[in-house]
């Protein structure tokens, strides 16, 4: 699309306001309303911000404003806001893209694949909690009969549900993002809804789309959409699964038919896979960010059967209990959450793949086997290391990890800064369990 086309497509659709959108150090959806007799500048100057006021952008209150940049190929419409566009920008200061900005620091691994003549594709599978504050204000399932301990695929849950699947999806499809299924998942009121896969690039600008879409419907229902990582502490959790190919414009290059082992994989996925598997620790800090996403990532079983989350360093033929699943022909990294900065994700997931394929590593054998059952004994016959356990230890593997870091450069840093502040913030809180253990034990 060129600006005259843009401008036309605005006015065809009675567009009034544009939202210069971006996200901060979290993935979280940042924007100015810009009217629409002011696009060109989102163009060309940006639209400005003070940076100090956006979480992670590495700029003091006496620094330079953060400009967003329009990305003029990332246009569309806001469906259930009438009048409105949005555009996904870049951060810059001072004329030049922003390092500390997470789409450009995306960028910046992209540009290490094309010198190579490849693409990363990425399929995002966001699940998400649909929920409502009760009488006594206790947050709950959206829908009451929602109550099956059992509830993945449920036909009522998701029939009843369907006004909000409804309008989300009619949203999605209304801008050109192909839905293909919508499901109810393992927990009370928690969805998954999946669109065609994209190069990782926009396949990260629909997930913010997406977040965005599916806040906002609920909102207006008097409903509350949660990507939070583990909402509820017996009950599977929001993961966004990560599945993950390398083309170069013409084939699928991780796809091998005469695989050896049978997964359809080709010497350039298990080099890749064998990256990502090396770096997994240090991944963890991006593809799990918060204090939450580490109640999901645990070792043992839900009440429902399996927390459907990885603790396991490994991979396997189709097998979910393991880090990296092998769908066939592709790989799908099961670590990211809800939470996560889908840009800053993918970018380290490239840094990770990029070293594996460098230094031609290997990923070793595939386990195929229910890693949840499996004693510490038997995994560590086996090899297989499990993830950090909590926050603090995946952000000190991520400070070992120089290779991460450097490929990344100076967001690892704030990253670092502001995820380190939150597990203090997080370990001097009085919770109510400790109140109710404590209080008059002594």
């Amino acid at each position: 699309m060129n600006l005259a086309e843009a401008k036309k497509f605005l006015a065809d659709n009675d567009v009034k306001y544009v939202l210069a959108q971006f996200v901060d150090i979290h993935g979280t959806a940042k924007a100015k309303s810009v009217p629409v007799d002011h696009f060109e500048e989102i163009l060309t100057t940006g639209a400005g911000f003070a940076g100090f006021a956006i979480w992670g952008m590495g700029i003091e209150p006496h620094g330079p404003d953060f400009m967003a940049v329009g990305d003029l190929d990332t246009l569309s419409l806001v469906p259930w806001q009438p009048g409105y566009a949005r555009i996904v920008c870049d951060g810059h200061v001072h004329k030049k893209p922003w390092e500390i900005d997470a789409r450009v620091t995306l960028k910046n691994q992209l540009k290490r694949l094309e010198a190579k003549g490849l693409t990363f594709y990425t399929g995002l599978e966001p699940e998400f909690s649909l929920l409502k504050k009760n009488a006594d204000g206790k947050i709950v399932p959206c829908d009451d009969s929602d109550t099956l301990a059992k509830p993945c695929y449920d036909y009522k849950g998701l029939s009843r549900a369907r006004a909000f699947l409804e309008k989300l999806t009619d949203s999605m499809k209304a801008v050109g993002i192909d839905v293909y299924q919508i499901d109810h998942e393992d927990a009370n009121g928690q969805f998954e809804i999946n669109y065609t896969f994209e190069n990782c690039l926009t396949s990260c600008d629909h997930y913010i789309f997406f977040k965005m879409a599916a806040s906002e419907i609920a909102n207006d229902m008097g409903l509350i959409c949660s990507f939070m990582p583990k909402p509820f502490a017996n009950r599977p959790g929001n993961g966004m699964h990560m599945h993950m190919s390398l083309g170069d414009g013409k084939k699928n290059l991780f796809q091998d038919k005469n695989d050896a082992l049978g997964m359809d994989l080709s010497k350039l996925a298990y080099q890749f896979m064998a990256g990502v598997l090396k770096h997994a620790p240090a991944l963890a800090a991006f593809c799990a960010p918060t204090v939450n996403s580490y109640k999901r990532l645990v070792v043992g079983r839900s009440l429902t059967g399996a927390t459907w989350a990885p603790a396991y360093i490994g991979y396997g033929d189709n097998n979910r209990s393991s880090m990296v699943r092998i769908p066939g022909g592709r790989l799908e990294l099961r670590l990211p959450d809800g939470a996560c900065n889908p840009y800053l994700a993918t970018a380290a997931v490239i840094a990770a793949g990029l070293d594996g394929i460098d230094n031609d590593l290997d990923p070793g054998k595939p386990h195929n086997m229910n890693l949840y059952q499996l004693s510490e004994q038997q995994l560590k016959d086996e090899g297989i290391e499990i993830l950090p356990q909590n926050l603090h230890e995946a952000l000190l593997a991520l400070e070992k990890d120089t290779l991460l870091q450097e490929a990344l450069g100076p967001v690892t840093d704030e990253f670092l800064k502001l995820k380190h502040m939150e597990w203090v913030e997080y370990m001097r809180h009085v919770s109510d369990w400790e109140l109710k253990s404590y209080l008059e034990f002594f």
